[in-house]
């Protein structure tokens, strides 16, 4: 208990200063459509701690959220994807893709988080529908008539959201169509087991059919085996993220990826 309580203050006085270091850094996700093109990526964040080295979001994501440091360490990361985003929209292969921005029950409910994100879009002048904020149904929950306020003064503006982790909480169609959504999650939970699991089949299939009755579009998380791609492409689902696509890798090797995919597509035509 000793050793744990002390590895905690340790990484909360680490914390606290990574934010005036710049010890944070953003790595990205590819995700793809049907045909394998690159179709944008989901930011991720790492620490590179002057001693331990690359620290998992797993390992301090929690901790910032007690502490409050979720709110400027969020800001920090929809700034830097608002830059990566303009730095890709001056370019032929890259000038299309999407980045999602993970944002937490906590950001969201942040007084000045609406402002942030206008601020953040306005300053590096980046179409702000290619920044897609994904979203938990927990979060959603708090209090959804704040929730949909700031997502409709969001979604005026041109950003997109994204409901991460679907199906895995209270999932309600009664909040679900009061939300400007434009993407459903598939949770890897039930994209582990789809390819031996009737009841995740089922579930996955009601998700892509609910998704494409409400206009919406849907991707899958998790996506580890052709198997698993091939039984979620047959029903209906045509965006895809996970090991089998690509890990996170910082940004520069994304970057490679992307370009690389897509000019073998451009190439084949």
């Amino acid at each position: 208990m000793e050793a744990a309580l002390q590895h905690r203050s340790q990484i909360e006085a680490g914390l606290r200063l990574a934010l005036k270091r710049d010890e944070f850094e953003l790595h990205a996700q590819v995700q793809v459509d049907s045909d394998h093109r690159p179709i944008g990526a989901e930011a991720l964040l790492r620490w590179r701690h002057p001693e331990r080295g690359l620290v998992a979001p797993v390992e301090f994501i929690g901790l910032a959220e007690d502490l409050g440091l979720i709110v400027p360490i969020g800001q920090w990361v929809i700034e830097r994807a608002a830059a990566q985003l303009a730095a890709w929209q001056g370019q032929a292969l890259l000038g299309r893709l999407t980045l999602a921005v993970n944002v937490s029950a906590r950001q969201l409910h942040d007084p000045g988080f609406v402002a942030m994100v206008r601020r953040a879009v306005a300053t590096h002048g980046i179409d702000p529908g290619l920044l897609k904020l994904e979203i938990t149904e927990s979060a959603v929950l708090n209090d959804i008539n704040e929730v949909v306020g700031l997502m409709q003064a969001l979604g005026e503006s041109g950003v997109r959201f994204s409901m991460d982790d679907f199906g895995t909480g209270y999932s309600s169609l009664q909040y679900l169509k009061r939300l400007p959504l434009s993407q459903l999650k598939i949770d890897r939970s039930f994209v582990n087991d789809i390819a031996t699991d009737p009841n995740d089949q089922a579930i996955v299939r009601t998700i892509i059919a609910m998704a494409h009755t409400m206009n919406l579009d849907v991707i899958a998380e998790g996506v580890e085996t052709e198997l698993q791609r091939s039984l979620l492409g047959a029903a209906g689902c045509t965006r895809f993220q996970g090991y089998l696509i690509g890990r996170p890798v910082p940004v520069g090797e994304f970057e490679a990826l992307a370009r690389s995919l897509l000019e073998r597509r451009r190439d084949a035509r």
